[in-house]
């Protein structure tokens, strides 16, 4: 019986998907629910498994895109599996020996003899005095043509050589042509989008953030002991300050439908993550009912996810709020790009310790500019700037205004 594999559908919105990578070869034998492919949707990359084991044949090539519910392979499943090494039907070793020996023995093409005509041993080669005039010019003889006997490059040949003008010899000059992937594609798409579409506006601010970190040389140890590993890293803390400035400024947290606004009352965060496919970003839901350890908990299994190549469409469908971390990269400041369709976007930086004025002296304190880029179609100048000084007052008071004066609590201790 011959088996039609069919593109199954990875969401509602998604009508094509692309191969990115067949992982068996055409006539292999498959087992049932064995990886055979990863397919690139617009919004993951995802594994193909096979639907019955046996003989399959490709009906697609790498890179193709194929419509959802397109047949990409046939398998056989009336064929068998290969019979192991060492069964009965196994060929000797010593046949095979044999058999080699019956081959044709591969035609040697003969080597004119020297002066025969064409290259010689000669050709290309300098002179002393030719290869010292090139040295000094950095010129590569394989760059010269030789006019002297047998292709040789003489003492003229180099002084009249002339060096490529700004072009560098001797080193690499090759280049790679690859074709992006579908998801790489849509991002690229969707950035220029909100570029074009958005009347996006960045505004900054900078945070000292000496409370937070006392706080969790304070109590990470505990935090990560008490909570099977899960550290208490800064996501949990800007989350937090986040949700809690989505409340006070609601704007913030609504977006765009033609001529209509949508506003929630629950925040969706999206925590932009690196993965091997590129920038993903997936969606701690209801962060704002999480306790630290939930957020600290869902942004590692979502990062995980990820890294693995197995996070799925809905894992990054939604979203009301963006947070990304240029930071550990090394970002200082930055203008982070709009997620659409949200209306804002908090980008954190990396921490630098600066000197600041504090009560009327000069202090030095680790401090880190964060950037928050909205929509200023829905979101106008109070209601951005307040969001994000109420973002900065509460990671600068989080004992007060984040833990509620009681971290033991906060953090399940």
């Amino acid at each position: 019986m011959i088996l039609e594999m069919k593109v199954p559908s990875p969401g509602e919105s998604i009508k094509e998907v692309e191969i990115a990578t067949w992982l068996v070869k055409d006539g292999d034998y498959v087992e049932k629910d064995q990886a055979i492919a990863e397919v690139d949707s617009d919004k993951a990359t995802l594994e193909l498994p096979a639907e019955a084991s046996g003989i399959i044949t490709l009906k697609a090539e790498e890179g193709d895109a194929v419509a959802v519910g397109a047949v990409v392979c046939l398998i056989d499943t009336a064929a068998s599996p290969p019979t192991p090494k060492g069964g009965a039907d196994a060929q000797p070793e010593t046949a095979k020996i044999e058999d080699k020996k019956t081959e044709a023995a591969p035609v040697v093409a003969q080597t004119p003899p020297s002066g025969a005509g064409g290259q010689t041993y000669a050709s290309g080669t300098p002179s002393p005095a030719a290869r010292k005039i090139l040295d000094e010019k950095n010129i590569a003889p394989a760059t010269v043509t030789g006019t002297g006997k047998d292709g040789r490059i003489t003492k003229d040949d180099a002084v009249n050589a002339v060096p490529s003008m700004g072009t560098p010899t001797g080193g690499s000059r090759g280049q790679e042509r690859t074709k992006l992937s579908m998801l790489r594609r849509k991002v690229a798409e969707r950035l220029v989008a909100a570029k074009n579409e958005t009347a996006m506006l960045t505004t900054f601010n900078e945070v000292n953030m000496t409370p937070i970190n006392i706080i969790r040389n304070q109590y990470k140890d505990e935090f990560k002991a008490k909570h099977g590993g899960v550290g208490l890293g800064y996501m949990s803390f800007f989350t937090k300050a986040v949700t809690r400035a989505l409340k006070l400024y609601p704007d913030v947290n609504s977006m765009m439908d033609g001529d209509y606004k949508i506003a929630y009352d629950f925040c969706d965060i999206s925590i932009a993550v690196s993965g091997p496919k590129g920038l993903m970003v997936p969606v701690v839901r209801n962060a704002e009912n999480l306790t630290f350890r939930g957020v600290e908990a869902d942004i590692k299994r979502l990062a995980i996810r990820a890294r693995d190549g197995q996070i799925t469409v809905d894992d990054m469908t939604g979203g009301t709020f963006t947070i990304t971390n240029g930071g550990v990269f090394g970002s200082m400041l930055s203008t982070p790009i709009i997620n659409p369709p949200q209306s804002g976007i908090l980008g954190m930086h990396n921490i630098i310790e600066r000197p600041i004025a504090v009560n009327g002296k000069v202090e030095i304190h680790p401090m880190m500019y964060v950037a928050l880029s909205y929509d200023h179609r829905i979101i106008d100048g109070r209601e951005s700037v307040g969001f994000l000084v109420a973002v900065k007052e509460a990671l600068e008071n989080p004992m007060e205004l984040l833990l509620d004066n009681n971290p033991k609590k906060a953090f399940e201790l």
